[in-house]
C-alpha cells in the first residue's frame, strides 16, 4: 500500500485536507504532519474537530517567528520525519510555508513531491506565497491544478510534465460541509442580523495589513458601507491595528477567529463578501455571493472573468464604489470553472497510478 505522508500548517490546508483525506485512507496508508504554523487553538484545533479530520501523526509546534526561521524550522523537523517514515510520495497544499518546507525536504531527499493547487500565479512577487508557491511547483512531480489556466501558467515556466487538471479540492469541501454549517451554525442570527442584511470582510495578508496606509484604507472603506460589516479578526491584522492605532468604529462588528463551518454559514447568508485571501473568494463564488478582492491581484482570475469577482485594492473610495456596483450581480450565471466536486477522487486515483505500490524509498541518504 502507497504511504502518503501529508504536511499541513494552515487552516486553509486543514479544510482542503477534509475532503482528500476522507477518500485518501480507503486506499493508501497516509502520515499526517501538522507543522504547528496556526497554533492558536481557534486557527487549528477547532478545525480538526469539526471537520473530522484525523489528529495529527506528528504535530511539529513551530509557529511564529520570521519566514525564514519559521521556514527553516520546519525544513529540518520534516526531514528527520521523512527518513523516519520514509513514505512514496509527500502531499502538499497551497503556499504556505509549510507547503515550502514540505516539498523542499522531500526533494533533498528524493522523494516525490505531489501539489494540490499547482499552478497558480499572482504574478507578485513581493508576496511569500507567491515564492512559495513557484518554487513548489517547481520540485514536484505530480501538479494537480484547479484549472486549465493554471496549466497554461506552468506551461509558460516550462512545465508541463506531471501536471493535471484535477479541479479545485475546496469545491469538494464545500459541497461536503454546507448544508451542516447552515443547518447547525447560529449566525448571523447570534449577532442580531438578518441574512443577507450585513457583509462580510476577511483581511490577513501581509501586504495588507503589515501596510499602516492600506490597512487604514480598508477600514475606512469599510466604515462607508450601507450595510453592517462582520470581520472575524486574524491575530496578525488584530496585533497590527493595534500597534498602528488604527480604530475600528461601531458599525463594523468585530469577531474572534471562528470554525470553518460557523464561516461557511456567515458566508452563505451574506449580502457580499470583502477579502484577501483565496479561499474566501472560491467558496464566495461557489455559495453565489458577491466578492470584492482587496488586492490589485489574484490567482483565482477565472472568477474576476465570471463577473463575480472584483479587484479594487486598499483605498477607501475604490472599496465603496466596488460594492456598490458588485452586489448587482447576485442571480447572474455561474460556469462550473473548477470542476464538479470530485476532485478528491481524482487526486487519489492519480496518486495510485503515478506512485504505485512497492515505490516507497527503502533507503534515505542525506546526501
Amino acid at each position: 500500500m502507497l504511504t502518503v505522508l501529508t504536511v499541513l500548517g494552515a487552516r486553509p490546508q486543514f479544510v482542503k485536507a477534509a475532503p482528500l483525506t476522507r477518500v485518501l485512507r480507503t486506499r493508501c496508508r497516509e502520515i499526517l504532519v501538522h507543522t504547528g504554523q496556526h497554533y492558536d487553538a481557534s486557527m487549528s484545533d477547532v478545525f480538526f474537530d469539526e471537520l473530522q479530520l484525523p489528529r495529527p501523526d506528528h504535530h511539529l509546534g513551530i509557529g511564529g517567528g520570521p519566514h525564514g526561521a519559521r521556514t527553516g524550522a520546519m525544513l529540518s523537523a520534516l526531514e528527520s520525519v521523512m527518513m523516519d517514515v520514509r513514505p512514496g510520495v509527500v502531499l502538499v497544499y497551497g503556499d504556505t510555508n509549510s507547503t515550502l518546507a514540505g516539498a523542499l525536504a522531500a526533494a533533498k531527499l528524493l522523494i516525490p513531491v505531489a501539489h494540490v493547487e499547482a499552478g497558480l500565479r499572482s504574478f507578485n512577487r513581493a508576496m511569500p506565497e507567491e515564492i512559495n508557491r513557484v518554487i513548489t511547483d517547481h520540485l514536484s512531480a505530480l501538479l494537480l491544478v484547479p484549472s486549465e489556466t493554471a496549466t497554461r501558467q506552468l506551461a509558460d515556466e516550462g512545465i508541463s510534465r506531471g501536471v493535471h487538471v484535477v479541479g479545485d479540492i475546496m469545491y469538494d469541501a464545500v459541497l461536503m460541509h454546507r448544508d451542516h454549517a447552515l443547518r447547525t451554525s447560529p449566525y448571523p442570527a447570534a449577532l442580531g442580523l438578518a441574512a443577507h442584511r450585513y457583509h462580510l470582510c476577511t483581511i490577513h495578508r501581509a501586504e495588507n495589513v503589515d501596510n499602516p496606509e492600506r490597512l487604514h484604507g480598508i477600514i475606512e472603506g469599510l466604515t462607508r458601507l450601507d450595510q453592517p460589516v462582520v470581520l472575524p479578526l486574524h491575530p496578525r491584522t488584530r496585533a497590527r491595528l493595534r500597534t498602528f492605532g488604527i480604530v475600528v468604529p461601531p458599525a463594523i462588528r468585530i469577531m474572534e477567529p471562528l470554525g470553518y463551518l460557523d464561516m461557511l454559514a456567515l458566508l452563505s447568508r451574506a449580502s457580499l463578501v470583502l477579502t484577501d485571501s483565496g479561499g474566501v473568494q472560491k467558496e464566495a463564488y461557489y455559495l453565489g455571493v458577491p466578492c470584492v478582492t482587496l488586492r490589485e491581484e489574484t490567482e483565482w482570475v477565472e472568477t474576476v472573468a465570471a463577473g463575480w469577482n472584483v479587484l479594487v485594492g486598499a483605498h477607501s473610495d475604490s472599496i465603496e464604489r466596488a460594492v456598490a456596483l458588485t452586489s448587482a450581480v447576485r442571480g447572474r450565471e455561474q460556469p462550473q470553472l473548477y470542476g464538479d466536486g470530485s476532485t478528491a477522487t481524482r487526486i487519489v486515483d492519480l496518486l495510485v497510478q503515478t506512485f504505485a505500490e512497492g515505490t516507497e524509498s527503502k533507503e534515505i541518504d542525506v546526501p
